[in-house]
């Protein structure tokens, strides 16, 4: 990391910002622009060198918003030794001060910082350096990083803490049976010390080193809270055990509170760990995921079989797999055939058949037949691979409401100590002397019951478990954001094909004009052979038997449209009437009635044409998917207004929406008018979610409030869209939406109860009933409390795992 005042920004393209623009930054001594290595080199005045962080930010954001693009690296990595949502707040502030870290965001749900940093300025190291000065640490190398070596370490801290807890909670009984029935007996003062020493120095000793390091950075936590009140309960009653006259001459009683020091640890431990394994629950969707991998596979090499372990697989492979097996890695079967179990896609235990040519994925699970398949993706390309890197990156996304939640756990641990202070003093103040022992025991009360750690876990636990759940039913949502924003839909706008339709159109008739020669069939054929528009297959698969393929072609996509073609020079087009009708293609009478009849029929057209007169009508049909009927019918049950817009000519639109029961569609409807019309639904006020699986449909995807890729379509549409249905089943849309229902209501029930626990019991352990009723909250009880808020709620973020939806 840089030491100095001079700091070099990396650029990889884009436009360079105004002259000046950079210079009129707070902080900024000079500025070189190195064009050469497209460099931006940048001198700080020495007085602003400790505000490097975010003169760097400031400068990143002044040549992104000019439209250059900065040289970034994006990680994400476990953050160690967090113990509440103050924590990592506290981590991500450290982070942020870090110069070169240009975003950071800690989730406390799953232990995770995505950090954006100039890998020029900054490197990991220097992070986990930072990071380390206050308590904390991070995984820096991507091995130890991984989840299992995550998960590995999760668990030996579980074991630790677990044994802590047994032995806190053995030391505690006689302690609690002593400080009841048996506090007069003699040297009972001395026992109770003798137990509770080693709950708090040996058991809780993590509270204490943890609060003390941030302590030495200006900081506090719950470890702050815990080792204050545990602390001065336990010198407290060190001080009335040796010197008892100090109380006994002002006339007043001698107490001792080494019990209820030693409990509140004790409590403390078993609630941190009944935290520890309900958290690890919430990441059962991506164990689960990554145990469907087999750990070694059999290949043929050189045409003898042979065992490796699947780190070893490489494209090309041939791999055998047995009845029963889990499928290793995603490729295409080319010898026998079998029944693949592909739940871990389509969230639905649906048996599918595999031929020869048909693809196969890493994850699903064969059934009765052996087959062989060659390894076409491995490693982290596998589609298997790809969910769980989405899964986990989206489970470590913060919801909007974070934020906030994010502002109080900042402060939260401050203000407590301000109130325990406060009600102290009061008790001081109005009690006297007397009031020197209960203004104690409020203020260790008050600090025993805060609870920041139920805040910072009410949301991020429920998006963990609904982002699992939602991969689990074949729904790949991308952020927290996207997934609380679903609740809010009010229109679902349909693309037809690959969405409504199942994206496997047929031919179903080519007529051909009298002035169409066998070589016209032959440029239709190479032309649509070199092209990637979705008709293309279905056109070539029609004409593949009596064709030949011509090598002096050239093709070009027009969207929208269709596809220009040139043999030997000489223009062809394919495409609908309208592309026709704009490059001023005469359609014959015999080829015009043939193309009325298709339409007629609500089937999909496609001509070709010469550079004057068309030559051929091409009628596709794309059969409806089993599903659709259904989902768009739960859809309206919902009160959500359902739209189909399509590129596909109004005949078949029409004809679609009548099938479906839909009102609003439109047909012929280009790319770029996809995204407007989906502008003016939003116009309406409306909130609208749009589905669709080509390229075409990228724009009003990106345009659209929620955009839903259907997993079979184009990596483009995945890439914009904010949730993906791996099986392309229309009936996850409405899934998806009540999953987004039942997960905002589960983060509003915690946020609830965290924030009520806080509101409600702060107040009476401070003492507030006292003048009413005489009740003064027992801070063993207080402990208890506070160990069972944040189990309770996650614990509730868990019972979505098994709510219906």
């Amino acid at each position: 990391m840089t030491a100095n005042n001079k700091y070099s920004i990396q650029l990889t393209g884009g436009a360079l910002p105004q002259a000046g623009s950079i210079e009129k930054t707070e902080g900024i001594a000079a500025v070189e622009y190195d064009k050469r290595n497209n460099n931006i080199l940048l001198t700080l005045e020495e007085k602003r060198v400790e505000d490097a962080a975010g003169i760097l930010r400031e400068v990143v954001s002044t040549v992104r918003h000019a439209g250059g693009e900065v040289r970034t690296e994006k990680i994400s990595r476990p953050v160690l030794n967090m113990t509440c949502a103050a924590c990592a707040s506290s981590s991500q502030n450290i982070l942020s001060y870090v110069p070169g870290v240009i975003s950071v965001s800690v989730n406390y749900g799953n232990g995770k910082g995505n950090i954006e940093f100039l890998p020029g300025i900054v490197t990991p190291s220097d992070m986990k350096s930072s990071l380390q000065e206050i308590g904390y640490d991070m995984l820096v190398d991507e091995g130890e990083a991984s989840f299992e070596h995550v998960e590995q370490i999760a668990e030996e801290n579980y074991r630790k803490l677990r044994r802590h807890t047994i032995w806190a909670m053995v030391l505690a009984i006689p302690l609690v049976i002593v400080g009841m029935f048996f506090m007069n007996a003699p040297y009972a003062n001395i026992i109770m010390c003798a137990l509770a020493t080693p709950i708090l120095f040996i058991f809780g000793r993590r509270f204490f080193v943890g609060a003390w390091k941030q302590a030495r950075h200006r900081s506090a936590n719950m470890d702050t809270l815990v080792a204050l009140s545990t602390g001065i309960a336990y010198l407290f009653s060190l001080f009335n055990m040796i010197w008892p006259e100090f109380w006994e001459s002002r006339g007043l009683e001698v107490h001792v509170y080494f019990e209820a020091a030693g409990v509140i640890i004790a409590f403390i431990l078993l609630g941190k760990m009944l935290e520890a394994r309900a958290k690890g629950n919430t990441s059962d969707a991506i164990k689960k995921l990554m145990g469907l991998q087999p750990s070694t596979v059999i290949v043929f090499r050189d045409g003898e079989p042979e065992e490796i372990p699947i780190a070893e697989v490489l494209v090309g492979d041939i791999i055998l797999v047995k009845p029963g097996e889990k499928i290793a890695v995603d490729g295409e079967v080319t010898e026998g055939g079998s029944f693949v179990d592909e739940s871990m896609i389509s969230g639905e235990p649906i048996h599918v058949e595999k031929k020869q040519h048909e693809k196969v994925y890493a994850g699903t699970i064969n059934q009765k037949g052996s087959f062989r398949f060659k390894a076409q993706k491995v490693g982290k390309d596998t589609l298997l691979a790809q969910i769980i890197k989405a899964v986990d990156e989206a489970q470590g996304s913060k919801a909007p409401v974070q934020g906030l939640v994010d502002k109080i756990a900042g402060i939260f641990v401050p203000v407590v100590i301000g109130i325990a202070l406060l009600s102290f003093a009061a008790w001081i103040i109005f009690d006297g002397d007397p009031g020197f022992v209960y203004g104690l025991l409020a203020m260790v009360t008050v600090l025993v019951i805060a609870c920041p750690c139920a805040l910072g876990l009410a949301t991020p636990t429920a998006i963990m478990v609904g982002i699992g759940k939602g991969a689990e039913k074949g729904i790949l949502i991308k952020d927290a954001e996207s997934l609380e924003m679903a609740k809010d839909i009010d229109v679902v706008v349909l693309d037809k094909t690959g969405t409504i339709t199942e994206g496997k159109p047929v031919v179903n008739k080519i007529t051909w004009s009298h002035d169409a020669l066998p070589l016209h069939r032959n440029i239709l054929y190479s032309i649509e052979y070199r092209s990637e528009h979705p008709l293309a297959d279905a056109i070539t698969a029609a004409l593949k038997e009596n064709c030949t393929l011509l090598d002096d072609v050239t093709v070009q996509q027009v969207s929208g449209h269709g596809i220009e073609g040139t043999y030997k020079g000489k223009p062809y087009y394919v495409g609908n009437e309208y592309f026709m009708a704009l490059k001023n293609i005469v359609i014959p009478a015999d080829l015009k009635q043939q193309l009325y009849l298709e339409l007629d029929a609500a089937h999909t057209v496609s001509l070709f044409a010469d550079e004057e007169i068309a030559l051929g009508v091409v009628g596709i049909t794309d059969k409806m998917k089993p599903t659709s009927r259904e989902a768009i019918h739960k859809l309206r049950s919902m009160g959500i207004e359902v739209v189909i817009y399509t590129g596909d000519n109004e005949k078949v639109a029409a004809a679609l929406a009548e099938e479906l029961g839909v009102a609003r569609f439109k047909g012929g409807v280009m790319p770029d008018e996809k995204a407007d019309l989906v502008k003016s639904l939003q116009a309406e006020g409306k909130k609208v979610a749009m589905a669709g699986d080509g390229i075409n449909d990228s724009s009003a995807l990106a345009q659209a409030d929620v955009s839903i890729a259907m997993g079979a379509g184009s990596d483009i549409a995945m890439d914009v869209a904010k949730m993906t249905i791996i099986s392309s089943d229309l009936n996850k849309i409405p899934t998806a939406i009540q999953l987004s229902q039942e997960t905002v209501k589960t983060i509003r029930q915690n946020l609830f109860w965290a924030f009520i626990y806080n509101v409600v019991g702060i107040p009476i352990a401070a003492g507030v009933l006292y003048p009413l009723t005489g009740f003064l909250l027992n801070p063993m009880i207080a402990g208890a409390a506070m160990a069972l808020s944040s189990v309770s709620v996650v614990t509730n973020s868990l019972r979505l795992k098994n709510k219906k939806i």
